[in-house]
């Protein structure tokens, strides 16, 4: 059992307990502690069932924790409706998975302008900005292409553009280079370290070691539990 002492953390997990009931009750979080300080890289690795993808909905505010507290930016998720959680997620959090999760009849454009159009971005506004994204990422060229027309590592990049769309203060990523090869996933990698320099509070999940160390700290985690914690140094 943990608790949280770092200053202002824009995440904090509290003696955080999550149970599925499953033909059975299922612990996937065993009363996990874990803040995130505001512009931090964190990464979170274990082994298959350990817990991580657990955590990251929690944080993420696809799920509600059984017990403990999980406050994002010093809000309560558990105290938020479905519909504010919703809002939650379309303001302050950006998220990149293992697949993409593009949607196969938008151009990279429109998935990119996608979350703009939930936030009521005018339409200007909204296509600047998603063209600006894409730029970023070395998509400018790409721009009217439809996912299923581009690379993995193209889609990837995607939807790193896609989850800075409305600049959210933290970016939550999914075994973000478990689809790509080793070459493209180092490229991406080099996407996420802009994304923290430009301020951006990131949490990667990953199971390989090389991809982790590009973090400022790893939180091992195992059968729900945390067991110890990292700092990397060094460049990235």
């Amino acid at each position: 059992m943990e608790s949280v002492t770092a200053d202002d953390p824009i995440v904090c997990l509290d003696d955080v307990r999550k149970e599925y009931a499953l033909g059975g009750t299922v612990t996937a979080l065993d009363g996990i502690g874990l803040s995130l300080p505001a512009g931090s890289y964190t990464a979170v690795m274990g082994p298959s069932g350990s817990g991580k993808s657990t955590l990251l909905n929690l944080i993420g505010a696809l799920d509600t924790p059984t017990a403990g507290r999980v406050s994002v930016d010093g809000t309560d998720i558990a105290d938020l409706s479905e519909n504010d959680r919703a809002k939650l997620r379309g303001t302050k959090i950006g998220f990149v998975f293992q697949t993409f999760n593009l949607m196969p009849r938008l151009s990279a454009r429109e998935n990119v302008e996608l979350p703009l159009v939930f936030a009521e971005w005018d339409t200007d506004r909204r296509t600047e900005r998603a063209e600006s994204l894409l730029d970023r990422v070395g998509l400018g060229d790409r721009m009217d292409h439809m996912p299923q027309e581009l690379s993995g590592g193209q889609r990837q990049r995607v939807a790193i553009a896609r989850a800075l769309a409305t600049d959210p203060a933290i970016v939550l990523a999914d075994e973000p280079t478990g689809n790509v090869d080793t070459e493209t996933g180092d490229e991406i990698m080099s996407l996420l370290a802009d994304t923290h320099d430009r301020g951006n509070t990131i949490l990667l999940v990953t199971h390989e070691r090389r991809i982790a160390e590009h973090a400022d700290r790893i939180v091992h985690v195992r059968d729900g539990r945390r067991e110890d914690t990292e700092t990397i140094g060094g460049d990235r």
